[in-house]
């Protein structure tokens, strides 16, 4: 028998009858099956990557409003009942002359009637061919707008939209003709979102392996990271597309896939890997190095995944699909993330061995002397610190706290608004025709409100829908109502109905279109949308709808769930941290040091991308002065989670030491210098990940991108590197006091390192 051979089959070392851990006992399991676990993983992606590889063809657009809200709600009914409502695509058709002239009227009458005979439109309506209606002709009479509505759900609009556009924009005849509405910049923000992914990726991989070069100086331990972090985003992105055949997913949650599933994918594997190495260094051999790595770090790795799926899970709670499928992304990436570090990672370190540390890159470093610092985590940078941290514990925390606390201030001014086409580069060719509009139209004709009135027939003569149209045409900042019975201006008919048009006219009622002078996601819009609903109607079961309802219904979707989705958190983490510590002081501290912790990540979060403060730091975008609604929301529970991370593997070391010696300033010293340079080695990646995504041209991916990563920084040097040593320092042994018959359920139900 060879000496690797008598190395891999040595005996566990513990006395017979002792009962090893459930994880112990998984680690000695991989690596008995080392081979089959690793020849099951390359199956597995051979088959995964071409089942994923069209995922973000198959992912839903939408899902923005919740299913059961009223705009929502309008708006289904208008599109299956009614084919009408808002236009989805906008055509600007600018003139060298003006747009009454012949050869004017005769180009946009027949590029309307093209657009009419289009397969999957069902209504095309443009300045010539109603009569030379003002309000879809511009303030110079060099254009004019074609209003498109298409057929079927949002999948169906954007196939209709990516066939249809690209024969209609560019120079035709002499005259230029431009693209926008909801469609098309759904278009160019798929378009765009594709090739920010793209580069995201080419920036952060060499970045990263070089990071992970330099925290390991060895060429095979940096890469193996790497593997299982590229492992668990193409899981991830198969689960996506699994989800999306039962319950539709937002196509912006391939973004959260690939920058969570590298960056905690990555985190798991260092956390494994540096265990795996100590153990070496200690003199066990493989199969023993691999079932204490599994039993302890691997422990840590499975309840810090815990802890992040349980913030994710949150989104749940909230009724849009484009938050729950972040909450599906999450979920899914976490648990593929710890699968592939507590499975996959093992299973390739028992087939390594001691040669993880081949293709050493030791020699780069031989030209600086370092002095070898001792092992047992008494001395070093981080032990250090931690001393002088908890030497003078209060003005420590005092100073953080308040720092914090300042960067986070403009956060009070936050406003919440909705993401339109805005969200593009400045130079996008949807914003460019849709800015134009801004500036030379005076109603907004591409974003109605819209009132569906079941139950009440479409008939020209009906008095009470005339009176209604009436009554709302006389409300404050509306231009134009249009019914049934004709159009209304400022309580006056300006025009009869149609008799040969069907278009307010289904089984099911009629609808009302308002045409308004504020924007569809201003503060003026929603007030708007409240005086049109606060209006008595001839419907009982009256629906408003539009893109001012929808902002407004999102608003009151997310303020209801906010408090639920807040206490789950809450009482989850409190719950699991303290099966995890034993202890009743220690989650409290966690969850203020995370809040406090994102009060940096919201106040950038407004200072920057609300109030338009170092756009040159982050990259040219538009300001709008508002951010959308959802984006604190997401930003809260992945930085939230990732936060936990943290402290789960600081907690994890601090913990054992306490067990150990039953000194709380020791045991803080030694877990910050066991952990302290790994999670900072992790911190650095992950924002470096997350950096990559801010050079997107999404400003909402930009924020994502460049708040989390503030989030992760903040976690890792202040709130870990000193607000965490202090706190527990002034809080002393009562971080580990618990009451007699707390501690005995802890000592049943708790989670343990111990055989």
């Amino acid at each position: 028998m060879t000496a690797d051979q008598k190395e891999r089959e040595a005996p566990p070392g513990i006395a017979k009858g002792a009962k090893r851990s459930l994880l112990e006992r998984i680690g000695h399991g991989v690596f008995k099956r080392r081979i089959l676990v690793l020849v099951a993983v390359v199956v597995a992606i051979g088959l995964a990557l071409p089942f994923g590889s069209d995922v973000t063809e198959r992912l839903s657009e939408g899902g923005i409003t919740a299913t059961n809200a009223e705009a929502t709600r309008a708006d289904d009914i208008l599109n299956k009942d009614f084919k009408g409502g808002a236009p989805h695509l906008v055509f600007l058709v600018k003139t060298p002359g003006s747009v009454e002239d012949e050869a004017a009227v005769k180009f946009g009458t027949d590029l309307t009637q093209k657009l009419a005979r289009e397969s999957g439109v069902v209504q095309a309506e443009s300045f010539w061919t109603l009569g030379g209606a003002p309000p879809l002709r511009g303030e110079d009479s060099r254009s004019a707008m074609i209003l498109v509505r298409l057929a079927g759900d949002e999948n169906e609009v954007s196939k209709a939209t990516t066939r249809i556009v690209p024969g209609i924009v560019g120079q035709r005849e002499g005259f230029t003709v431009e693209a926008t509405g909801v469609a098309q910049v759904r278009a160019e923000v798929n378009k765009q979102s594709d090739e920010d992914l793209v580069r995201a990726e080419l920036i952060a991989a060499p970045l990263t392996l070089l990071i992970l070069l330099l925290v390991f100086r060895g060429v095979i331990a940096a890469l193996t990271p790497l593997a299982v972090g590229g492992l668990a985003v193409v899981g991830a992105l198969v689960m996506l597309k699994v989800f999306n055949m039962m319950v539709p997913v937002s196509v912006f949650a391939v973004n959260i896939t690939i920058a969570l599933g590298l960056g905690l994918a990555i985190d798991y594997s260092l956390f494994i890997l540096t265990r795996f190495r100590e153990e070496l260094a200690s003199g066990s051999d493989v199969r023993e190095a691999i079932g204490t790595t599994v039993r302890t770090a691997g422990r840590t790795v499975v309840f810090s995944a815990l802890t992040v799926a349980v913030s994710m899970s949150s989104l749940l709670l909230f009724p849009m699909n484009f938050l729950r499928s972040f909450a599906y992304a999450g979920i899914s990436v976490v648990a593929l993330a710890a699968l592939g570090a507590v499975v996959v990672l093992p299973a390739l370190l028992s087939v390594l061995g001691r040669k993880v540390d081949a293709l050493s890159l030791q020699g780069l470093f031989r030209s600086r002397k370092k002095k070898a610092t001792p092992t047992d985590g008494s001395s070093g940078f981080w032990h250090r610190w931690s001393l002088i941290v908890m030497k003078r514990p209060l003005p420590f925390f005092l100073v953080v706290t308040a720092l914090l606390l300042v960067v986070g201030s403009p956060f009070l001014g936050a406003k919440f608004g909705e993401s339109d086409d805005r969200v593009l580069p400045p130079d996008a060719p949807a914003h460019v025709a849709a800015q134009y509009i801004r500036d030379n139209y005076a109603s907004k004709e591409d974003s109605p409100i819209t009132v569906v009135l079941p139950g009440v027939p479409a008939q020209a003569d009906n008095t009470k829908i005339s009176d209604y149209a009436t009554k709302l045409s006389q409300i404050g900042g509306v231009t134009r109502v249009d019914a049934a019975t004709g159009s209304y201006i400022k309580g006056e008919q300006v025009a009869p109905a149609d008799p040969s048009s069907k278009r307010f006219d289904a089984p099911v009622g009629t609808w009302v279109s308002i045409i308004s002078e504020p924007e569809a996601y201003s503060p003026q819009g929603g007030d708007l949308v409240a005086k049109v609903r606060d209006l008595a109607s001839p419907s009982t079961d009256r629906l408003v709808g539009g893109q001012a309802a929808q902002l407004v219904d999102a608003r009151k979707n997310v303020g209801g769930a906010l408090p639920w989705v807040l206490l789950f958190i809450a009482v989850t983490t409190f719950v699991l941290l303290f099966l995890f510590t034993g202890s009743l002081l220690i989650p409290l501290q966690a969850i203020v040091m995370n809040l406090l912790s994102l009060t940096a990540t919201f106040g950038a979060m407004v200072f920057i991308f609300q109030e338009g403060h170092l756009r040159w730091l982050v990259g040219d975008f538009i300001v709008t002065d508002n951010v959308n609604i959802r984006m604190p929301i997401l930003m809260f529970c992945v930085a939230f989670g990732v936060s936990m991370d943290y402290q789960v593997f600081m907690l994890s070391r601090i913990k054992e030491h306490h067990e150990l010696t039953g000194d709380n300033v020791a045991s803080v010293a030694w877990g910050l210098e066991r952990v302290g340079r790994l999670v900072t080695a992790a911190a650095v990646i992950v924002a470096v990940v997350l950096f990559a995504f801010a050079t997107s041209g999404l400003t909402p991916v930009k924020l994502l991108g460049v708040g989390l990563a503030i989030a992760v920084i903040v976690d890792a040097t202040l709130i870990r590197g000193a607000l965490m040593p202090a706190l527990m320092r002034m809080c002393g042994n009562g971080n580990w006091w618990l009451p007699g018959w707390l501690r005995a359920f802890h000592n049943k139900f708790g989670l343990s390192e111990a055989r």
